[in-house]
């Protein structure tokens, strides 16, 4: 079981934690870049995290209209094989690039789901579109997506691309790690990633 660090310094200690370095955009991405969440293991591994940029959506507020935002968010997520869990009763797959296709589909919907929505329809929408989301992850080589090659570290990456009326999902690999990336407002054409250098200098 996965828990997730909150903002503050503990998101940046979560962050810390980890053994593969995390990715973001390149230096030609001038604007704000802040910390998202790290989730982490029962025995205390991370296993992935995310880091944004530009706005930082919201699902805690109903003041913020997600067809205003403008944000890219990049996934990094741990190349790991199968395993067994911290107790020794269950297995964890083995990550991969689909694993970061859904992680950054699902965080897509998570911050733009229908405003106009009642309340007690949400969860059920939510969880219906993340349902829908893994299905598409699981289907990298199907019609869904197309394909899309960005600079990593300055090296073409072919990456797997898909747009929906709530923004756009990418998924690739890197040295060490796959990659999701999602956003919406920022077009992901000309986008660049690299490993972020000093993660403290993100804002928390």
């Amino acid at each position: 079981m996965e828990t997730k660090t909150g903002t503050a310094q503990g998101a940046v200690d979560g962050y810390l934690m980890a053994d593969f370095p995390w990715y973001g955009l390149d230096q030609a991405f001038t604007g704000r870049r802040w910390l998202g969440s790290v989730a982490v293991s029962a025995d205390g591994t991370v296993e992935h995290g995310s880091i944004g940029h530009g706005d930082e959506p919201s699902v805690k507020t109903e003041t913020i209209d997600p067809e205003g935002l403008r944000f890219a968010v990049v996934v990094t997520v741990a190349r790991r094989p199968g395993r067994r869990s911290a107790d020794g009763l269950g297995v964890l797959e083995a990550t991969s690039v689909s694993s970061a296709a859904w992680l950054a589909g699902s965080g897509l919907l998570s911050c733009t789901w229908p405003t106009h929505m009642e309340r007690n329809l949400r969860q059920d929408w939510l969880d219906q579109q993340t349902a829908a989301a893994w299905d598409i992850a699981d289907d990298l080589d199907g019609s869904a997506w197309s394909s899309l090659t960005l600079p990593v570290d300055g090296e073409p990456t072919p990456f797997h691309y898909r747009e929906s009326e709530y923004g756009w999902v990418m998924a690739g690999a890197a040295r060490g790690v796959h990659l999701g990336a999602y956003g919406r407002g920022m077009s992901a054409y000309g986008l660049g990633l690299s490993v972020v250098r000093d993660i403290t200098t993100y804002e928390h």
